[in-house]
């Protein structure tokens, strides 16, 4: 197989997306209209004169040497990842180092191993399990490993740090199955906690409903920030992610608003392509949170999942620790009890194309803590 590599339209890029099952909302077109403060272009694939697969590739100058770029490709690319990684990565290579970029980086959507929610559970309460990977996998992928080990062959270097998060997007993640179940499966698989809660908040009278009203959400949302420790985004952000997703697919995003006697309680976004659903961001007050609307909200995302006829439930990242005395340890915790399972991507990867600049990059993303 000899592949070619070249720019394609916003259009034709769109098209392939709704072609596959399941592609991450960071590798459509509508994506590189989000991520202002980088350069974005769609690139194609082709056998012939065929499209066989696509990439956002998001560009970030180097300080002082902008006509270098990190190429980024995040979740991506959108390509056949179970056979011989050569004939897809050696051009896209050939063709971003024409172009200026100093290195690629990118995050293969393939995962390397699962880990269920009862595993999970029994690795936390045990002592001399410290992270997921102390734990046998419930299922490991061969293409996971086989990607990972071409990868590496080829002069790739990992990004993955130890504890799950780094540079950029997540390596584990947790994920609720949906394919084959009902909501009422789906509950089922829940735990004791989690069940208690949506009874509750449906006792208590919450109301859920998909609206627009972005800035009551980012008012709600600062104020998670401000209890949690954590930088929010600006409303601008939001409403221009919004704007570009809607306009790309009027199904893509959605809000959820979570109120109680009037008040707003919680709030979340979800995205979805294809057969995956993701909650992107999420939003909740400290008062009244004894009726609680975030487990309503993830519910009702979770129900319009299943309506939509989606795959997976995406929860996003999590930090892979199992130590009960890490501060961390709660996030897994929160989404163990959906029920769904722990999963470990190939993570990102770096190729250094001008091994002088990539140094000099590193060097200064390492001073800034990155």
């Amino acid at each position: 197989m000899r592949l070619t590599v070249g720019r394609i339209l916003a259009t034709e890029h769109f098209a392939f997306v709704r072609t596959q099952r399941s592609v991450s909302f960071l590798q459509t077109p509508a994506w590189g209209r989000v991520k202002t403060e980088w350069r974005s272009e769609s690139l194609g694939w082709f056998d012939g004169g065929r499209l066989v697969g696509t990439a956002l590739v998001l560009h970030r100058p180097v300080p002082r040497l902008d006509r270098y770029t990190l190429a980024y490709l995040p979740e991506g690319p959108v390509i056949d990842w179970s056979g011989d990684l050569a004939p897809w990565l050696d051009p896209l290579a050939t063709y971003l180092k024409a172009r200026g970029a100093f290195a690629i980086r990118l995050g293969p959507p393939v995962c390397t191993d699962t880990w269920s929610a009862a595993q999970v559970k029994e690795g936390i309460a045990d002592p001399g399990s410290r992270h997921l990977t102390d734990l046998p996998s419930q299922y490991v992928d061969p293409v996971g490993a086989s990607v990972t080990s071409g990868l590496r062959d080829a002069g790739w270097r990992s990004q993955n740090p130890r504890d799950g998060f780094g540079v950029g997007h997540p390596q584990f993640k947790y994920e609720v199955p949906l394919a084959g179940r009902s909501a009422d499966d789906v509950l089922r698989g829940m735990n004791q906690q989690w069940r208690r809660n949506i009874k509750k908040a449906a006792r208590e009278g919450v109301e859920v409903t998909v609206g627009a009203d972005l800035r009551a959400f980012h008012d709600l949302y600062v104020h998670t920030a401000e209890r949690d420790r954590f930088t929010p985004r600006p409303l601008r952000y939001f409403e221009t992610m919004f704007a570009a997703l809607s306009a790309e697919d009027p199904e893509r995003i959605k809000l959820y608003l979570a109120h109680h006697q009037g008040d707003l309680v919680a709030a979340s976004v979800l995205i979805r392509v294809g057969g995956h659903a993701w909650y992107s961001y999420g939003a909740s007050s400290t008062a009244k949170r004894e009726v609680r609307g975030s487990n309503a909200c993830q519910w009702a995302m979770i129900r319009d999942s299943l309506a939509a006829g989606c795959d997976v439930y995406d929860l996003r990242g999590i930090t892979p620790t199992l130590d009960a005395d890490d501060p961390h340890v709660g996030l897994i915790q929160f989404k163990v009890g959906t029920g769904g399972q722990a999963v470990r991507y190939v993570g990102e990867w770096d190729l250094p194309l001008r091994p002088g600049v990539y140094r000099a990059f590193d060097f200064y993303m390492r001073r800034r803590g990155r």
